[in-house]
């Protein structure tokens, strides 16, 4: 059958795309075909002849002769290594859901470069959230943080803060989606079992601040070219 190629927006079709000699002998079965608001139904299926006729490429120009780079490859060429702090909560802790969290951002790639069951003590929490402080929950909220131990974590990769926080979900559980830490486990903003960086300044302050110089581990995973080109 014959096959009609739509340019941009244009409900008219003013081009011939092959040429050839039909099954009825003429020297010629490319037509010019115009199609307005007419539905297609609207045509004699039987004024229409059917053969198999040769593959034509059809070329596509643009109006401008500047090379195109495609756009997935100019984002990956700008993406850097980053460090997150990623924090399971007294109640993640409580409630042994440790290993699931640490397995997501495992099998997602990322390369944990540290790892700790930590007390955490009140001026460090205040520190933590001092952006919080003038907030009517900000008490509470350290009254939660020193409540138990914290696991405290530093993760490596390429785009880590952002897509960590895609993993972990919204902060309100009722927001966040099916498949995320939070949509998965949390029912609470107040019991939203993990915390993460929101930004790579963030992660640095952070880590900085619940990680000693030492504490962090340098080694390179044999998957690594498997993660990335």
């Amino acid at each position: 059958m014959e096959t009609l190629v739509v340019y941009g927006r244009s409900p008219c079709i003013s081009n011939k795309l092959f040429s050839g000699v039909a099954s009825n002998g003429s020297s010629s079965y490319a037509q010019t075909l115009c199609l307005g608001t007419q539905h297609l139904s609207a045509f004699n299926p039987s004024s229409l002849r059917c053969f198999s006729p040769p593959l034509y490429r059809v070329k596509f120009r643009h109006s401008s002769n500047k090379p195109h780079i495609f756009l997935p490859h100019l984002v990956a060429s700008m993406e850097t290594v980053e460090e997150t702090y990623i924090m399971i909560k007294p109640d993640g802790v409580r409630r042994g859901l440790v290993g699931e969290v640490i397995s997501r951002f495992e099998k997602k790639g990322f390369l944990l470069k540290g790892l700790k069951l930590f007390q955490c003590p009140k001026e460090l929490a205040e520190e933590h959230y001092k952006d919080l402080k003038s907030k009517p929950f900000f008490p509470k909220l350290i009254d939660y943080i020193t409540s138990g131990p914290v696991v405290c974590m530093v993760w490596e990769g390429v785009g880590v803060v952002a897509s960590a926080r895609k993993i972990i979900g919204f902060t309100n559980p009722l927001q966040a989606k099916p498949g995320t830490i939070r949509g998965d486990l949390a029912v609470q903003t107040g019991r939203n079992v993990v915390h993460g960086s929101d930004s790579p300044e963030n992660g640095q302050r952070e880590i900085a601040l619940w990680f000693k110089e030492g504490e962090e581990c340098q080694w390179t995973p044999t998957i690594g070219p498997w993660l990335r080109e």
